[in-house]
């Protein structure tokens, strides 16, 4: 991807955007995620009430995390303007389920809606109605 234009996110569909995220996520490449933004970027974090408004300072975050997670994609759903991801991020000594809602203009990323969940046991009162997820 470096080097060269960016792709056009709002023409892919779910397969493509899969593949896509995928390769984006194995990299973490603030530069290269920096060109798929649009200049008006921002995201938010409902959880800790933040929001990280442009794509310059979105870019000065991530050289500035200390270890980034590595990512692992479980599924993107595309419609028209809007992705959803749902991924996992191994941070080492935690680790979190992560949904993102991304809003896309001009062929870009625009809005990042980003929600957090620690994975945890369910209870044993429920086992009978449930099956376990393998990811």
């Amino acid at each position: 991807m470096a080097g060269s234009e960016p792709p056009r996110l709002d023409e892919m569909n779910e397969q493509e955007a899969f593949e896509f995220m995928e390769k984006l996520l194995s990299s973490l490449s603030a530069e290269e995620e920096y060109a798929l933004r649009h200049e008006d970027y921002s995201m938010e974090l409902p959880q800790s009430g933040e929001r990280i408004r442009g794509r310059d300072n979105m870019l000065a975050f991530q050289r500035a995390f200390p270890t980034p997670p590595k990512a692992r994609l479980r599924r993107v759903l595309v419609r028209p303007g809007l992705w959803i991801v749902e991924g996992f991020l191994d941070y080492g000594q935690s680790s979190s389920h992560v949904a993102s809602i991304i809003e896309l203009r001009d062929g870009k990323f625009f809005r990042d809606t980003r929600y957090y969940g620690e994975p945890f046991e369910p209870p044993a009162w429920r086992a009978q109605w449930v099956e376990k997820i393998e990811d």
